[in-house]
């Protein structure tokens, strides 16, 4: 009997917490941010969309270093941030 007590105590505590999270998100997408931003201002995700692709085919190029990895990823970072930053101008 507490066991499935236990099983429908859990279920009711599943769903709310999915419910708290989906209002959570749903919060969370009405904020402005930088990639809405740049959205908004009619410049497409393209550059973004380019350097991670970019990265994928330079990871499978490059050398099994995870310096040289680290490198690649940090320049797409760098690259996606600046630009994500600069299109509200």
């Amino acid at each position: 009997m507490t066991d499935s007590m236990d099983v429908r105590l859990r279920d009711v505590i599943d769903d709310q917490v999915a419910e708290a999270f989906d209002a959570y998100l749903a919060d969370r997408l009405t904020e402005p941010g930088p990639l809405r931003t740049a959205l908004a201002a009619g410049r497409g995700a393209g550059v973004v969309l380019g350097t991670i692709g970019l990265g994928v085919l330079a990871t499978a190029c490059a050398p099994v270093a995870v310096p040289v990895l680290c490198w690649i990823w940090g320049a797409i970072a760098v690259v996606d941030v600046i630009w994500l930053l600069t299109a509200h101008r």
